[in-house]
């Protein structure tokens, strides 16, 4: 057990909303809270810290059920902007009729079948590139929304404004998981599946130039900037989530540094 002393190291951005990618033994299998993981063939695994994660969060790495080790990671907080949008139509905001719900309920678990990807692949290794080459960027991750008044949950998405039309590229390598022009809130989605359960979307597309199942390279294009769905104007909806964690896409675009490490 000599070599197991110390048998995770871990790299990435380690802060509310941050990703890291760890090295350990091949097909190790490790938990972080209640999330359980299992190292690649070559011993590397993904980990995201949720935007509303505790301070500290803890590795333990386990051989037949028994804890060999823990590493703690301590993350840094970060303070959110307040977003208001007024004027949205209230079928947009709380009052749905019931033909809505039918299709919000339909909506819901389409997604459902494109979250639920898991590519075995580790697609991402080397950080994102922004999808649009030409942006304004109009609302950060994380940002607590307040719509037509109403507080509602947090913005997990980068709004970036661009006109209708715009290109939308891969960011990084990944498998399409989803690819449709009819969800109620989001419009036009696709979901890029990175790999062990990192999942990259993009919402409120004008139009869809890729297929469920198909892989995409960084810098393929895979549709256009619209403004379907919940969407005051043109612009792409940028959002990331590990497993059921949300977490910050425009922190990949960082990735990372020396400083990031950890033994």
């Amino acid at each position: 057990m000599g070599g197991l002393l110390s048998p995770i190291k871990c790299e990435g951005i380690y802060e509310q909303g941050g990703t890291a990618l760890c090295t350990t033994m091949p097909g190790a299998h490790l938990t972080l809270g209640d999330i359980a993981l299992r190292a690649d063939e070559n011993g590397k695994f993904i980990i995201g810290f949720d935007r509303d994660a505790p301070r500290q969060e803890k590795i333990t790495f386990k051989i037949d059920g028994i804890k060999i080790h823990e590493k703690n990671l301590n993350l840094a907080p970060r303070e959110y902007a307040i977003s208001r949008i007024d004027g949205l139509p209230p079928s947009q905001v709380s009052t749905f009729s019931d033909a809505e719900l039918v299709r919000i309920r339909a909506s819901s678990a389409r997604k459902k079948v494109g979250f639920a990807s898991r590519e075995q692949t580790l697609w991402f290794e080397d950080g994102f590139d922004y999808p649009l080459k030409d942006f304004t960027k109009t609302s950060p991750f994380g940002a607590q929304r307040i719509l037509n008044g109403e507080a509602k949950k947090p913005h997990y998405g980068v709004d970036i404004a661009a006109p209708v039309g715009t290109p939308i590229y891969a960011p990084a390598d990944g498998v399409i998981s989803m690819a449709d022009d009819d969800l109620y809130f989001e419009g036009a989605m696709v979901l890029i599946d990175h790999g062990q359960g990192l999942i990259s979307m993009y919402l409120h597309m004008n139009d869809i130039d890729v297929k469920p199942g198909q892989v995409v390279k960084r810098g393929e294009k895979i549709g256009e900037v619209g403004s379907k769905g919940r969407s005051t104007g043109p612009h792409l909806c940028w959002r990331l989530k590990w497993r059921n964690r949300h977490l910050d896409p425009e922190l990949l675009t960082q990735w990372p540094t020396e400083e990031h490490t950890h033994d």
